[in-house]
């Protein structure tokens, strides 16, 4: 296993940002640091994804020491997700559903590169055709490329697009949670795609899967 991944918790809510820091502090691939101190990923706990909110994403981005964000909001919409993507955000959560596996399979995925979504936002996302022209793209690539996935890689997608969680694949695949994210990680780079969905539809459409 490599080094953990360091991580920072950005919580207007002292008691939040204490249990969030409980929930991380104990995970064998996350290292919490204290205010202040670099940070590869931050954790930001809000209630709404305001205008505000995605400012702050957007300024974090931007920063000398450029960290990805991992949003957690307790309130969640597909309008949301979109600016918070837009903004440079690479996991969202609804605080609902930010069990302590999950949260820190999000952060562990953002630290690679990788963005994960709540399944409903995901599936709105590609109805309503956000990342399209990354498809489109990856297939262009595809052609040129004489794409082809290696087995662990089709594997891997295969329980993605099942459903599964990070942690269950590492679990079903006898992987570590990291070495799930990087595979997918390696996808979407490698295919020119933004996301573990994307990498999904990518890989059906050109018959990879």
């Amino acid at each position: 296993m490599g080094e953990p991944v360091k991580v920072s918790i950005v919580a207007q809510d002292p008691v939040l940002e204490a249990g969030t820091r409980s929930c991380l502090q104990y995970h064998g691939d996350i290292a919490v640091v204290l205010p202040g101190e670099p940070a590869q990923v931050a954790v930001m706990m809000v209630d709404r994804v305001t205008s505000r909110v995605i400012d702050a994403v957007r300024a974090a981005r931007e920063a000398d020491q450029r960290r990805e964000i991992v949003l957690v909001a307790t309130e969640l919409a597909g309008g949301d997700a979109v600016q918070a993507l837009a903004a440079g955000a690479r996991g969202l959560l609804r605080r609902s559903e930010a069990t302590a596996e999950r949260l820190a399979s999000t952060v562990v995925a953002a630290a690679v590169g990788d963005c994960t979504l709540p399944p409903d936002l995901l599936d709105g996302l590609l109805e309503h055709g956000h990342g399209a022209d990354a498809l489109r793209a990856g297939a262009g690539v595809a052609e040129r490329a004489g794409a082809s996935l290696s087995e662990r890689e089709q594997a891997v997608l295969r329980l993605v697009a099942d459903g599964r969680e990070t942690v269950e694949i590492a679990h079903e695949l006898c992987y570590s949670p990291r070495t799930v994210t990087s595979v997918v990680h390696d996808v979407t780079h490698r295919f020119q795609l933004r996301n573990r969905a994307h990498a999904v539809a990518f890989a059906l459409r050109a018959g990879l899967l």
